[in-house]
């Protein structure tokens, strides 16, 4: 792609500028120099507090949200890998830790970069407030409690003192004024990772795919910032707590709901939700009470709710474009979900897996290891799971597949549905999502290794290396698949790798080696497991439509443009309503209630994202819906047959050359375990 460097280089700038207005944000420079010379040329009559972040914290990423969907759409158009290749060195693990898993230097750079931040921003926010203490009136009560103090400066030093002990501008805590400034500014610092909490839950991001991150394999720092949020707001509720009650007895202030200033009570309704979702956050919860945890979660549409109302237009502002991206995301999801799905087909494996065959619109395109959202009404109708896509778009244009091991209660009920004598089951999707470019591909070698279901991902890459090599000029790696089943019937994993029988496709050229583990038999069976794999075909629904992209083929374009549009369109209403309505109730009454403001601003954000995001998806969505009727049947049985005749007993003859050149590539190992320490990758 030309000029790539170049929008590179732009991203990489306004980037820096955005961080770097984070980094000045605490210091008396920026309190005392910025502040009020930007406050006097952006905060005007249209806008108000809002105009200085609006433009300092809002507009940088939202730029760089929607010029990158530009940027995408012009990288996916040009399919230049070796580009893609040369940056691919950042992606490589460069740190593999139990409690941080696999990180590559791109995600250690940011989270280093992030930690930096607020060690910097809490040690200069106290440095400021400590040197314009607030002081107390005459009649206001004060009393410190010893241990109260002493518990708080322990806490607080037991949490810095590894980082700014030896700092000449951080004083031991003394004092019910500095208590006061430290309780607050956890507060601020809780405030910095909200400004960055919802970027790893958009899955359609145009920013996590610019550094080389993807939505899943970020979603870990989405876990870590909740943690390190929670906890920050939780010292800055309970040291309140503390100094509205031990210190200066003023409990009253903690129910308070202000029509001048921030609203207290919508602190702590937000901070109870905040427990409740946290509690329920836990690895060991979240695992063993996925449903509790999950529908817990859904809390977070309060929390934000009454976070806002407890912040104010300001912080709200700062905050302002991760909420924003995430609610087009989600909404923009919600109406792709709505479709229901042409289920084509699915493989029931003899070990408890099953390959789920979708139609696929042919120009939809996606890369290897991408996942797919699967909701079955007949199960749950509220649940959604994530699988991962085996099948290649260029290999089978017209399908997609997922491979679901039958292991928990839904999975399991979704088993028996298909092994019933169903002959159409009403299912849903939402994606794909995936890595923005297949970067490994190009390599000289692939070492793959994997154990039991964890297969799948590879299956998409050999199904694209497939495809490759049969290309004129294709360049395609060399394999080598290292797995480990516990029995033989697992080992009909290995039937994925080929695709079901009517798609054309020669693995002559393929050096494949595969060297599969059967740990916990100690000989080959006598019966013949592949034999047992049934194929269950589905009847067409005229309501049912092909997977598509949820925009239309020019998605990333489309994106960009309801990004633009509903942003373009916020900041105008908002200058409407602030300029026409706020603004000449605080010049008669010098007071417009502060909450109503937030409301206002959640409103505005709101209508614009439903107005912008539905015009264009129902505008996408009739041509989408002409090109699904043309895709109606696909390697479907003639409609004259009977229901009986739609189950089919195995997916191809063994004799079939693909067949019998994986057969020849496969060597398995019985009562054994793959030794990788001693073993040569050459």
């Amino acid at each position: 792609m030309k000029f790539r460097g170049a929008w590179q280089i732009f991203f990489l700038l306004v980037f820096v500028g955005y961080m770097f207005i984070w980094i000045m944000l605490p210091t008396k420079t920026y309190k005392n120099s910025w502040t009020p010379k930007l406050n006097e040329k952006l905060n005007s009559t249209y806008f108000r507090e809002q105009g200085t972040n609006l433009l300092l914290f809002s507009f940088p990423l939202m730029l760089i949200a929607a010029l990158g969907c530009v940027y995408l759409h012009l990288q996916k158009k040009s399919n230049s890998e070796s580009s893609k290749s040369y940056y691919s060195f950042l992606r490589r693990p460069a740190m593999v830790m139990a409690l941080l898993g696999i990180v590559n230097a791109v995600e250690l750079t940011f989270a280093a970069m992030f930690i930096a931040l607020l060690i910097w921003s809490l040690a200069n926010y106290l440095y400021v407030s400590f040197g314009h203490l607030h002081m107390h009136t005459a009649n206001e009560k004060v009393y410190v409690p010893k241990t109260v103090e002493s518990f708080f400066c322990i806490m607080s030093c037991f949490i810095f003192f590894t980082v700014i002990k030896d700092l000449p501008f951080f004083p031991f805590l003394k004092g019910q004024a500095k208590f006061r400034s430290v309780s607050l500014r956890l507060g601020y610092i809780g405030n910095t990772c909200w400004a960055f909490l919802f970027f790893p839950l958009t899955r359609g991001s145009s920013i996590l795919p610019l550094v080389g991150l993807t939505s899943e394999s970020s979603i870990k720092y989405h876990i870590w910032l909740g943690h390190v949020s929670t906890v920050l707001f939780a010292a800055h509720s309970i040291g309140f707590i503390i100094y509205w009650w031990a210190m200066t007895n003023q409990m009253y202030l903690m129910l308070q709901w202000s029509s001048t200033y921030l609203s207290n009570v919508a602190g702590v309704i937000a901070f109870v939700l905040s427990l409740g979702m946290w509690v329920t956050s836990f690895d060991r919860v979240r695992r063993k009470l996925f449903e509790i945890f999950f529908y817990t979660h859904h809390l977070y549409i309060l929390y934000v709710f009454f976070y806002m109302l407890h912040v104010g237009v300001a912080y709200l502002c700062m905050i302002l474009p991760g909420i924003f991206l995430f609610l087009i995301d989600r909404y923009l999801r919600f109406l792709q979900s709505r479709r229901r799905t042409r289920l084509v087909s699915a493989r029931l494996l003899p070990n408890g897996s099953m390959e789920v065959t979708f139609a696929k619109n042919p120009e939809l395109s996606y890369n290897p290891t991408s996942t797919l959202f699967v909701h079955v009404p007949r199960i749950c109708k509220l649940q959604w799971h994530p699988f991962t896509i085996t099948s290649s778009s260029n290999l089978e244009t017209d399908k997609l597949s997922v491979v679901i091991k039958s292991q928990g209660s839904w999975t399991q009920k979704l088993y028996k549905q298909l092994s019933s004598s169903l002959d159409h089951l009403e299912v849903s999707t939402e994606g794909p999502y995936g890595p923005a470019s297949s970067h490994f591909l190009s390599r000289e070698a692939l070492v793959m290794i994997s154990g039991g279901s964890g297969i799948t991902p590879f299956i998409s890459i050999i199904r694209e290396i497939i495809f490759r090599s049969t290309e004129s000029n294709g360049k395609f790696p060399k394999v080598l698949l290292i797995t480990a089943f516990k029995n033989t019937a697992d080992l009909t994993m290995l039937d994925l790798l080929l695709p079901l029988s009517g798609t054309p496709f020669d693995i002559s050229k393929l050096q494949l080696q595969i060297e599969a583990y059967i740990t916990q038999e100690h000989e080959r069976p006598l019966e013949n497991a592949k034999k047992q794999i049934e194929t269950k075909l589905f009847k067409p629904n005229p309501s049912d439509s092909p997977i598509s992209e949820a925009l239309g083929k020019n998605s990333w374009l489309w994106l960009g443009a309801i990004i633009s549009s509903s942003f373009v369109m916020f900041l105008i209403l908002l200058g409407f309503v602030t300029r026409y309505h706020i603004y000449p109730v605080e010049m008669r009454e010098k007071n417009y209630h502060y909450s109503f403001k937030i409301l206002w601003d959640m409103f505005l954000v709101c209508a614009c994202v439903f107005v912008a995001t539905s015009a264009i998806f129902v505008w996408q969505k009739r041509k989408i819906s002409a090109e699904g009727k043309q895709i109606q049947n696909v390697d479907l049985p003639t409609p004259t047959m009977s229901p009986s005749s739609w189950l089919c007993g195995s997916d191809r003859e063994l004799e079939s050359l693909p067949t019998q050149s994986l057969v020849q590539s496969t060597n398995v190992h019985f009562g054994a375990r793959p030794d990788l320490k001693s073993k040569s990758f050459v």
